[in-house]
């Protein structure tokens, strides 16, 4: 049974809660029995050895918890003699029981059912006769490690997460991101790092997400790292805002083994729930276009008091979207390039590359991690990637250890085209990466190198085929009567090339008799005078000279005109879909002219037609 059918399944228990509950409360029930249902099944195996052994231990009058544990072979147990199965043989004290059963959890997990305020739903569900129902319907549910893995059990617990958002009119993209957009990103955060890959390598490294959600991004990381070396170890941290999704999460790193200790719930922007902490590897998606007015005050506090001692020292967005925030809380957790250096993989949306002019917020945000020389490549997504925005979406990979061919450049790579249609279409995501486009992308990026991507066209200008050029190679010949379009795919620029100087351009002011109005007094005393109403600003390229530059394009139009030199501000702005822009001149206007003739005519005749 595969994911979807699965979660279909689980989510078939709403047909009992119809009525009684409305259709925006139904997660509150499933999503908590879900996961009691999967712990359960976990502890399955080992349930009478960790009986036999609480009570041998109890008898000793010892702790009994580190040998509970090592019994159970999980991070948690449950020393209740009941479970799911067993509860549904006392009907009329199925309540109590229940609660019983959850008690018996360890502390650790017993917090995940507090998260989930599982208690109140267990009053109501029994307040409605229903507890019994629900209770034997998950019972009989099989989410037995044997049957259903970690890997498919997230997908699980995403896809009822999606179901419940969708309903509930919430945003889904708040609290997961598409497996294929998680594989392609731990792909380009990992492939320089052939110590970590290198089978047989005992290596132990941390990973951490602020948007952790039901924490899919730091189990595809660690699948990942065991697939290519079973011996390296991923030390997994997070923190998470949603109570329901860090409980998701929480019960996800208990049965992978992880210390949930490093699973942190609350607001990572207002309460960093790993203050001082250095992390190898970072991955995140957070939410886009949100406002951060519920933490301006914390946040603005902290970047006057502690400046780039603390979090937000290059700058501040705009209230209107944080994304950039969470940017910059990930640069202030790189580990120091002396001490190994970290690498970051982040997806944002458009805003962050453009919005905002010299000395903006976000100008000064970019200007710290290019001058830093930190950006090692951006990949533009497709648009309808995600289950709750159609925008166009870029993966941002960072690092304070660049290889050395890749010091002071930063490559861009435009993966829109690279997509194939969804059978079915979730929420607003109707499109997907395949394994192919993921590995075209890796290559890409691994390889470091500028490429073109020629797309062929039948003598019917449909599109027939796609080939990747790299490295110069020479496009395929194309088909009769078709025709071969060239466009980029990856480009390597310099730094400074997204850099400018923002110049302010003046124009003397003049009496009603068009003569030059001077200043009077101080240093304007004897100096022209500027006009606001003609003043104008120019962006020069960082690598020209300004006085050529002005003297190039401003005097010939305005021979009278000079630089504020005192307003000058330096800014960086990554006009990532021009680097990409490829121009296509108008057909010839005799062609148009030709095909209107024959239209024109077309119509005549059929006029004609109408009036016999």
């Amino acid at each position: 049974m595969n994911h979807q059918t699965l979660s279909s399944f689980i989510w078939s228990v709403a047909d009992l809660l119809r009525g009684d509950y409305k259709q925006s409360e139904y997660g509150k029930v499933i999503l908590p029995f879900t996961v009691l249902r999967r712990l359960d099944c976990v502890l399955a195996d080992t349930k009478e050895a960790v009986l036999g052994e609480f009570t041998a231990k109890t008898a000793q009058g010892l702790n009994p918890e580190s040998f509970l544990l090592r019994k159970s072979g999980q991070g948690f147990y449950n020393t209740s003699s009941l479970d799911l199965v067993k509860l549904l043989g006392d009907q009329d004290n199925v309540r109590q029981n229940l609660y019983s059963y959850v008690q018996g959890f360890s502390d650790s997990a017993r917090d995940i059912f507090e998260r989930f305020d599982f208690y109140t739903q267990v009053e109501r569900l029994a307040k409605s006769g229903l507890l019994y129902l629900v209770t034997e319907k998950f019972a009989n549910i099989d989410l037995h490690p044997k049957h259903v893995d970690n890997a498919q059990m997230g997908l699980v617990f995403e896809e009822l997460i999606r179901k419940f958002a969708e309903i509930s009119n919430e945003t889904a993209g708040e609290h997961f991101t598409p497996r294929e957009v998680i594989r392609l990103m731990v792909n380009l955060l990992f492939i320089e790092d052939d110590d970590v890959l290198t089978a047989g390598n005992a290596v132990v490294r941390t990973i951490y997400d602020p948007t952790a959600g039901t924490g899919g991004m730091l189990s595809v990381a660690g699948e990942h790292l065991h697939d290519h070396n079973p011996k390296a170890r991923l030390t997994m941290f997070g923190q998470e805002l949603n109570d329901e999704s860090y409980a998701i999460c929480k019960a996800d790193m208990l049965i992978k083994g992880q210390d949930v200790g490093n699973i942190v719930v609350g607001n990572t922007l207002s309460d960093d729930g790993h203050a001082g902490r250095k992390f190898d590897y970072m991955l995140s998606n957070p939410p886009f276009g949100v406002e951060w007015k519920k933490v301006e005050k914390e946040v603005r506090k902290e970047a006057a008091e502690k400046g780039f001692d603390g979090r937000f020292g290059p700058g501040l967005p705009r209230v209107s979207d944080g994304s950039m925030l969470f940017l910059m809380h990930l640069l202030s957790k790189m580990r120091p390039a002396i001490d190994g250096g970290s690498r970051i993989g982040i997806v944002l949306n458009g805003s962050p590359l453009f919005t905002g002019g010299a000395g903006s917020g976000e100008s000064e945000i970019r200007r710290y991690v290019l001058e830093n020389d930190l950006v090692e490549a951006i990949i533009g997504l497709p648009t309808d990637m995600f289950y709750n925005t159609g925008i166009s979406t870029y993966i941002w990979i960072l690092s304070n250890k660049k290889p050395k061919p890749r010091k002071g450049l930063v490559q861009l790579i435009d993966a829109s085209s690279f997509w194939q249609k969804m059978r079915k279409s979730l929420g607003s995501k109707r499109k997907e990466l395949g394994d192919g486009h993921n590995t075209d992308i890796t290559r890409l990026f691994g390889g470091f190198a500028e490429a073109e991507q020629a797309i062929m066209t039948d003598a019917t200008g449909k599109e027939v085929s796609r080939h990747l050029l790299v490295d110069g190679q020479a496009p395929p010949a194309a088909p009769e009567g078709g025709k071969v379009k060239i466009v980029p795919i990856s480009r390597i620029f310099k730094n400074e090339d997204f850099g400018y100087t923002t110049i302010t351009v003046e124009r003397p002011l003049r009496d009603e008799m068009g003569k030059v109005v001077v200043g009077q007094k101080g240093k304007a005393k004897g100096k022209p005078q500027a006009d606001s109403a003609l003043r104008d600003t120019e962006n020069v390229p960082l690598s020209e000279d300004i006085g050529a530059y002005f003297k190039r394009e401003v005097l010939p139009h305005a021979p009278d005109a000079w630089i504020d030199e005192d307003k000058s501000k330096i800014g960086y702005e990554i006009p990532f879909n021009r680097h990409f822009y490829v121009f296509e001149p108008p057909r010839d206007l005799h062609t148009i002219d030709d095909e209107l003739k024959v239209v024109t005519k077309r119509i005549l005749q059929l006029i004609e037609g109408l009036a016999e």
